[in-house]
């Protein structure tokens, strides 16, 4: 069934689309009227808000991604991809190490978009205490500086995005990666507690910090918020997936904000999770057991992220999201090809042979997350790919690295997180398997050329 505008969301942005409507026909006229009764040019009209913003757009291209992706060997046959701009820092809003600031993209997209519609894609990431599970992405903001977040870096934000000069571009940002999740999963009395995130959800920094970023952000006509809502291997479990939704829910009803600035939810971001796995379903049997037995799936409710991103669709809703939410899904990465992948299933010998010689995922576990060895880039971004399904998305630049596989000082907060160590022998998040890292590994954000070369190498479609 395709995707069309529910009732929900048409409501949502009834006023906007007839104002919008009303100044096109004066635009149309190529006339105004001032207060003092003379004629005056009209001024273009912002658009109206849509029910998907990549539908009928074009999406920007980083021009600093693009460089690095095609100074590379075959780089070229992707970097004109479009890719997710990360706001990872206070120093970011205005450019730093020699970067473009956030009003610098908006400026060359506006060159793109040569008056015709176009995405912007921003990652919004510097909450206080950032990713209490996992060190090599710890950002600048201790734990309490909740008021720093606001001020400092999403209240400037908010205001470079509501400059009328970029009205008429579409604004996605992709709000907090890995932080609401945290708060279901790695809290006490979960068995993957970590202290850190026990200190987020006792002080709400979390919580506050999001809802305070949907409602500053939401209220711009433009911005479209996507709230990020883990993967498949971290929220399909069913202790895992109603409280997900509910923290989401929490959150995006804290600091003033409500469910409306919430436009959907986007899953796999930075993250490796096969769209679709088709040599096996949830509901298979072999041998006389569930395919959720299998060692690779234990006892998870979905095998892959579209099943995935569908299913925390509807759960969103009858939490009390607009029945309108749309999906993203994060497909930088996460194609699989190569050599390795196979065609078609595994033996049918015991469950775990037909699964693990099927999969397309050939992580050693679904909790390995850093830099992970084999994996290549997935499909091309897309608008409206699937019911439910905004888009895939390629947020996470492919060629930027996750995290160092040794300790590199820094001046950015981030930290060595043996998950990144091609030698660690893991820990209960991974039920103690090896990491899967790649080697030689940069910090988090940083050119990782031979990371580059194997995602290209096992792309799926392939280059």
């Amino acid at each position: 069934m395709s995707r069309i505008p529910t009732p929900a969301r048409r409501t949502r942005h009834t006023r906007t689309a007839f104002l919008g409507a009303c100044a096109l026909i004066a635009a149309a006229a190529g006339m105004v009227t001032s207060p003092g009764g003379t004629a005056a040019a009209a001024a273009a009209a912002p658009a109206a808000k849509v029910d998907n913003p990549y539908v009928g757009a074009g999406v920007y291209v980083n021009p600093e991604w693009s460089a690095k992706a095609a100074a590379e060997p075959g780089g070229s046959r992707v970097s004109n991809q479009p890719t997710g701009v990360w706001l990872d820092r206070i120093a970011a809003i205005q450019g730093a190490g020699g970067k473009m600031g956030l009003r610098a993209h908006l400026d060359r997209a506006l060159q793109q978009a040569a008056g015709k519609a176009l995405v912007v894609q921003l990652v919004i990431y510097n909450l206080p205490g950032r990713d209490c599970s996992a060190l090599a992405s710890n950002g600048e903001l201790g734990p309490t500086e909740i008021d720093r977040y606001k001020t400092q870096y999403i209240d400037p934000i908010a205001a470079i995005l509501a400059d009328s000069k970029y009205a008429n571009l579409r604004i996605v940002t992709t709000v907090e990666i890995d932080s609401l999740p945290n708060l279901v999963t790695n809290v006490t009395p979960r068995p993957t507690v970590t202290p850190q995130c026990d200190v987020m959800k006792a002080n709400g920094n979390y919580i506050k910090g999001v809802g305070y970023a949907l409602k500053k952000l939401g209220t711009i006509g433009n911005v479209y918020n996507y709230v990020d809502a883990g993967h498949h291997g971290w929220i399909g479990w069913d202790d895992n997936f109603n409280a997900s939704a509910q923290i989401m829910k929490q959150a995006a009803t804290a600091e003033g904000s409500t469910v409306d600035n919430v436009h959907g939810f986007i899953v796999n971001t930075a993250n490796y999770g096969a769209t679709k796995e088709n040599n096996f379903t949830i509901n298979d049997n072999i041998a006389g057991k569930s395919v959720r037995e299998a060692k690779w799936v234990d006892w998870n409710r979905y095998v892959d992220e579209q099943s995935f991103a569908q299913a925390f669709r509807q759960e969103a809703v009858k939490v009390g999201f607009p029945s309108g939410v749309g999906m993203l899904i994060d497909t930088s990465r996460n194609g699989w090809g190569g050599s390795a992948r196979p065609s078609g299933p595994g033996a049918q010998t015991s469950v775990d042979t037909y699964v693990d010689g099927g999969r397309y995922d050939r992580r050693i576990h679904l909790g390995n997350w850093c830099n992970q060895s084999g994996a290549g880039l997935g499909e091309r971004p897309k608008a409206a790919p699937a019911a439910g399904i905004d888009a895939y998305v390629w947020m996470k630049p492919p060629g930027e690295s996750d995290g160092a596989s040794r300790e590199i000082p820094n001046d950015q907060g981030k930290g060595f997180d043996r998950m990144c160590d091609p030698t660690y022998t893991g820990n209960p998040r991974n039920n103690n398997n090896m990491s899967g890292a790649l080697p030689n590994a940069p910090l988090s954000g940083d050119w990782f050329s031979a990371q580059f070369q194997e995602l290209m190498k096992n792309a799926y479609p392939a280059l």
